[in-house]
């Protein structure tokens, strides 16, 4: 019981703190509000649960053994999220009456999670850090992969609804400048930690 808890905060706190996934769903809600952002909420759960099957299965840890792979990779991941934070920066104020914006995607949410160096050293820390079903390591990983999805969907929905919160702010020109250039910045930040790590 104390390695499911210790197991459940290590979780929360990877997969809740602020990271390229949470982030873009806060300025996802803040931009289109929570409604229109759930299907790159599902994008993002679903590129988690590849990564995290990925991850327990040994597949990443092999690929990345490869030589020139890690290079090659962080570099794609580095061109997305450099487009991404781009992007954020540079919306212009939410505007009601623009059909012509349109939220991000499932396929959005599938790739960012793919290409998403905190999500696959978060999942690597957890599922190699913790044993909760001794002597059976494949439903050992689909309890941690079922859990963790679980909190995955809850802490982006949280996000998603915070940055939903926040919609007011971005419909004031001078608010939402400022905004953008902070979630651009955070999500930059969040990406340089996470390679540094």
């Amino acid at each position: 019981m104390e390695d499911l808890l210790a197991f459940l905060l290590a979780g929360l706190a990877l997969t809740g703190s602020p990271g390229p996934a949470t982030l873009s769903m806060a300025a996802t809600g803040a931009a289109f509000g929570a409604r229109r952002g759930l299907l790159y909420l599902a994008g993002i759960s679903l590129g988690m649960l590849l990564v995290m099957t990925v991850t327990a299965s040994g597949v990443v840890g092999l690929l990345l053994a490869l030589p020139g792979v890690t290079p090659a990779v962080s570099l794609v991941a580095a061109a997305y999220f450099l487009w991404l934070a781009w992007r954020i920066a540079t919306a212009p104020p939410l505007d009601e009456a623009d059909p012509a914006r349109q939220p991000p995607r499932l396929p959005a949410g599938i790739l960012l999670a793919l290409v998403n160096p905190k999500a696959y050293a978060a999942m690597a820390a957890l599922f190699s850090s913790f044993l909760l079903v001794p002597g059976a390591l494949a439903l050992d990983a689909g309890l941690k992969i079922a859990l963790l999805s679980t909190m995955i969907v809850g802490v982006n929905l949280a996000w998603l609804l915070t940055g939903a919160a926040l919609t007011r702010l971005f419909r004031e020109p001078r608010a939402n400048r400022a905004i953008n250039l902070l979630f651009a910045a955070l999500l930059l930040a969040s990406i340089a930690l996470a390679l540094l790590v």
